[in-house]
């Protein structure tokens, strides 16, 4: 699967999420609420893995290939730090709370913003500066990488590819055991079996 094509598809699925979100109620009890943490925790795992894959492979990329690459990497992430950030208060809240619905109305804003940022003014620049056989080898990398990336934010995790290559690793791992153990791997969106 060629880069972009990975990354569409992962846009279209939380931008579904974000979509879905909106018909969950925000308020009261019962059904609802459990309903509204579900998705957000699904939400927070599609999110962490995405960021994690891009920041270890698409940026780099991106640096690498694109004259002006470092100031669109740059820019790029630093949304995903910020998003980082929101999906920590969206890990710590609770749905139908006042700090989790204002995060979340943040995050749905920032995702838009920045999926739009990337499609537009990255992805076309992107595909004039990288092969099809470049952009399908990348694709590949990332979604290797995908199933094997962190479930939760990490919000003080340097967004640096060497870094996200040991500590990011060291981080999965630990997410990994923590989901399982308390019934969080249940919520994982699913996962296309890499090539």
């Amino acid at each position: 699967m060629d880069a972009l094509a990975f990354l569409r598809a992962d846009h279209e699925s939380v931008l579904g999420m974000l979509e879905a979100l909106d018909e969950v109620p925000r308020a009261g009890e019962g059904v609802g609420l459990g309903a509204r943490n579900d998705m957000v925790t699904t939400l927070v795992i599609a999110e962490s893995q995405h960021e994690a894959v891009e920041e270890q492979f698409f940026w780099p990329a991106v640096r690498r290939t694109v004259e002006g690459g470092d100031e669109l990497a740059d820019h790029g992430v630093a949304q995903e730090d910020a998003a980082k950030r929101i999906l920590q208060m969206l890990e710590d809240g609770e749905a139908g709370d006042a700090v989790f619905e204002e995060a979340l109305a943040r995050f749905v804003e920032a995702a838009r913003e920045h999926i739009e940022f990337e499609q537009e003014q990255v992805w076309p620049r992107l595909r004039e500066a990288m092969t099809p056989a470049d952009l399908e080898a990348l694709g590949e990398k990332m979604a290797r990488a995908k199933p094997m990336a962190p479930t939760r934010p990490h919000p003080g995790t340097p967004s640096d590819p060497a870094v996200l290559n040991t500590m990011g690793m060291a981080a999965a791992a630990v997410d990994k055991v923590r989901d399982k153990v308390s019934g969080r791997d249940a919520k994982k969106p699913p996962q296309a079996p890499p090539n």
